[in-house]
């Protein structure tokens, strides 16, 4: 798929930050720079969800990449596989995530917090009050409100990549274990998202 919209130039202070930071410029930036106020108020709501510290970090990156795969954002699958690295997760865990269900690697938390950003993801939502409960009892209020926000914030910005045609810049080419394959309903694996070829950012 190629983008659905040219690239809008960047400052080139602001080109030269992301560089620096990423190694290249995220395209959801080029993308989103055609309209400053968006850009500028993106920006700082990803940072802002990125300062969240009620729940666990990790949980929060598996979350967002299981809206990624389920939505078919091979960016956002990417770039938080690539921000896994960063954050000294289990590598070999987020690779596993577009295929989580047959995996053996996740604990039983881990597993219904991936079960619910997919039920999350779904329309209609499909949230079970057993699953809703399981979750607040282990998490505590702040984390699971905490936790329901950043699955939110990830179907908003995979949805947006989406639309405008954005996909894997290759980020996740660094992590050294690639990301498995999504399986389909009939049970053959296909990564359904583009997973390779350079950077949450959470645009």
């Amino acid at each position: 798929m190629t983008l659905r919209i040219p690239k809008a130039e960047l400052p080139a202070e602001i080109r030269e930050n992301l560089l620096k930071q990423f190694g290249a410029v995220p395209e959801p930036f080029e993308v989103t720079a055609h309209s400053p106020k968006v850009a500028q108020d993106s920006s700082d709501m990803g940072s802002r969800v990125s300062e969240w510290d009620m729940a666990d970090q990790g949980l929060k990156t598996f979350a967002h990449m299981a809206v990624a795969a389920q939505v078919g954002c091979g960016w956002c699958l990417d770039i938080n596989y690539f921000q896994a690295l960063h954050l000294d997760l289990d590598l070999a865990k987020a690779s596993q995530v577009p295929r989580w269900r047959e995996s053996e690697v996740f604990t039983p938390l881990e597993r219904d917090v991936l079960e619910y950003a997919e039920a999350m993801t779904s329309t209609p939502p499909a949230v079970t009050d057993e699953l809703y409960a399981g979750l607040l009892d282990r998490l505590g209020p702040a984390a699971m409100v905490e936790l329901t926000a950043a699955i939110g914030f990830a179907n908003m910005a995979t949805r947006n990549n989406s639309a405008h045609g954005i996909t894997s810049q290759g980020f996740s080419d660094a992590c050294g274990i690639p990301l498995a394959a999504r399986p389909e309903p009939s049970g053959v694996e296909t990564s359904g998202v583009e997973t390779s070829g350079a950077v949450s950012t959470a645009i």
